[in-house]
């Protein structure tokens, strides 16, 4: 079992509750041990990193000490957000030792010991797409998912930018294809499956937004997907939450389930519906996708 540092983040902990209990239930099948951070904050999403830049470098130092005190080497994340935000604070800290020497007199002043940079931040989504664990991955998924149509959405923030996040090519990403395929899914190609769901912008221009959201539910409707699965609570938020919203503004009815990258991987295992929680998405699951798997 490898131990990491579970990093949850907001949305997992509160309104896609669905998302931290179907992790929870698959890292063990997946030989991960998850460490609670019960001290763990909001790392501050990116409108605190551009309204109050230091504070947000403060306030990711705090969350990377705590995984380094608890003597582990990784950060595991469940969100794409959470993963830029920790991972650009954990390179500034990394590569500057003047700011990380700054930062860390605050951290003291505050009574929090001094972060050494030895924590690494990874999402899910890299941890069980490479090596041994993917191999196990497939073992554990078994293929169960044949005949379904599966739509990878990326989202933006766990592409781009390239420089700090780096596990795959921005512009030619596989890792969710690695994960259909290993359901025994059919991973359909489409464009908008790399583009912004629209998220950070629907507060202060809705309609924009909904165009932005629009673009891949329309496109894996057109190739025929029975769903799409996305790495991202916030994107899944957007497909899934304001699907209804996207319909009426586009005039068209998708009826296109959206499932985090967990739930996917373990509803192929088998994993119970208490855990994947189903009846908590916007827009139903259906008998389609919750009786898929082949025993």
């Amino acid at each position: 079992m490898r131990k990491v540092a579970y990093y949850a983040g907001c949305l997992a902990s509160l309104s896609a509750k669905e998302l931290d209990s179907s992790t929870r239930a698959l890292a063990p099948q997946l030989d991960l041990e998850l460490l609670e951070m019960p001290h763990a904050t909001c790392t501050g999403a990116g409108d605190i990193h551009e309204a109050k830049p230091d504070f947000y470098l403060h306030l990711n130092a705090r969350v990377l000490v705590q995984a380094e005190q608890m003597g582990v080497d990784t950060i595991m994340t469940i969100c794409n957000v959470c993963t830029l935000n920790l991972r650009q604070a954990n390179l500034r800290l990394q590569e500057d030792p003047a700011v990380l020497e700054r930062v860390n007199k605050h951290l003291n002043m505050a009574g929090v010991e001094s972060y050494h940079g030895t924590v690494n931040v990874e999402h899910f989504l890299w941890l069980v797409t490479t090596g041994d664990r993917y191999e196990k991955l497939k073992q554990v998924a078994g293929g169960r998912l044949k005949g379904m149509k599966i739509a990878p959405f990326y989202g933006c923030q766990i592409l781009r930018p390239s420089k700090i996040l780096g596990f795959e090519d921005p512009d030619s990403p596989q890792s969710l294809e690695r994960i259909i395929a290993a359901c025994g899914g059919e991973a359909i190609d489409y464009p908008a499956k790399l583009k912004c769901c629209g998220f950070p912008i629907v507060l202060a221009r809705e309609e924009v937004a909904l165009n932005e959201v629009t673009q891949p539910l329309s496109q894996a409707k057109e190739r025929g997907a029975d769903m799409i699965v996305t790495p991202c609570p916030l994107c899944h938020l957007s497909l899934d939450a304001w699907q209804g919203k996207a319909e009426k503004q586009a005039g068209v009815k998708f009826d296109m389930p959206t499932l985090h990258v967990s739930q996917l991987i373990a509803l192929a295992a088998g994993i119970g519906g208490s855990e994947l929680k189903f009846e908590r998405h916007m827009t139903p699951v259906g008998k389609k996708i919750t009786e898929a798997v082949v025993r």
